[in-house]
């Protein structure tokens, strides 16, 4: 039988019908039943036994992730990146120590991998109740660290891409210490991620050590990725290099300062914000940033949009609408720190 998402399966749409009202407590029904109608398609269409495992075993992990995460979902969270092989003696694992605890002081809590070396001192920085750990398993280097081992919030996947998931989908925030293969894949996802605005703008702090393992990095950025034009100006706006915790706490803190949460409704840009902007505020933006409108639009203030009803904890927030263009995310970044000092 061939399947649709539509509902034109006749008997089969209702028997899942009838499923989804006997379990009960189903949440978004209509998507629940496209979820069945994928997994059905899939039985039908697979016929490799590690094809239909990989589907099966992504989707466990992610409902999983889902239900850790969730209690939580008011909280600001950072997700720190660092090299596993980083020793408790050494500076940059102090550093980190201190960096999580003065994060975990003002309210946010950290996620890392949930090993060793840098991941083990975010977690011991802000503390056990304070910390998640989405650990993977591999054959060396990645057992649960000491701070994390028996925690609930301990997640240990199979897949790297559902990891990544989680550090992105789940993170206010990004820290990067230096680090090895891994440590740069992760924050070169993020930077993709955030460069090409496939996840919502949210600040990224290098945390460079007293060798400059990030100041090297950023010269040789500087001199072949902008240098052969590979990246733009812009993009320089993303990230923020310190070597000073305090001054990378301060990063994280100041981008909330104002502004809350973005959402796009039918291609508009909506901007949450908790202090409302003055018309000073808006035509100081609109000069300032003319790249990131489509020509001849305006930003205005607006009360919250009908479809932004599903989000009825956020109906309070101040809003500023933006015919963005799709294009600057970098300057996208640099607007809401312009935000964020009104």
């Amino acid at each position: 039988m061939q399947l649709s998402f539509t509902k034109t399966n006749g008997e089969i749409d209702e028997l899942i019908d009838i499923l989804l009202k006997k379990v009960g407590g189903v949440h978004y029904p209509d998507l629940v039943r496209e979820m069945i109608i994928s997994a059905l398609k899939a039985g039908q269409e697979t016929d490799y036994l590690a094809d239909s495992k990989l589907f099966n075993n992504t989707m466990k992990e992610m409902r999983y992730t889902n239900k850790i995460f969730a209690p939580y979902r008011d909280r600001k969270k950072v997700s720190i990146f660092g090299s596993a092989r980083t020793q408790q003696q050494e500076p940059i694992y102090q550093k980190c120590v201190r960096f999580s605890r003065l994060l975990s002081e003002k309210g946010f809590m950290i996620i890392t991998g949930g090993g060793g070396g840098i991941m083990e001192a975010g977690n011991e920085g802000a503390g056990s109740g304070n910390s998640f750990a989405v650990n993977i398993r591999l054959p060396f280097e990645q057992q649960p660290n000491r701070v994390m081992a028996d925690n609930p919030r301990l997640i240990t996947y199979k897949y790297f891409f559902n990891r990544k998931v989680a550090f992105v989908k789940e993170a206010d925030a990004f820290a990067v210490f230096p680090g090895g293969f891994g440590t740069m894949d992760e924050a070169m996802e993020v930077f993709t991620l955030i460069q090409t605005g496939k996840t919502a703008p949210k600040p990224l702090v290098l945390v460079d050590d007293e060798d400059g393992y990030w100041k090297s990095w950023f010269v040789f950025i500087t001199a072949y990725m902008l240098g052969k034009g590979f990246i733009s100006d812009e993009d320089f706006s993303i990230f923020t290099i310190t070597r000073n915790e305090e001054e990378a706490v301060q990063v994280i803190v100041d981008f909330y300062r104002n502004y809350h949460s973005l959402r796009y409704v039918n291609g508009l840009l909506v901007i949450r914000i908790t202090k409302e902007l003055s018309d000073e505020n808006i035509q100081e933006l609109e000069n300032d940033f003319p790249e990131i409108r489509i020509p001849g639009t305006r930003i205005v203030r607006s009360h919250p949009l009908p479809e932004e009803s599903d989000e009825p904890d956020l109906l309070g927030l101040k809003r500023i609408l933006v015919h963005f263009n799709h294009q600057h995310f970098g300057l996208l970044m640099a607007f809401i720190r312009k935000i964020n000092t009104f």
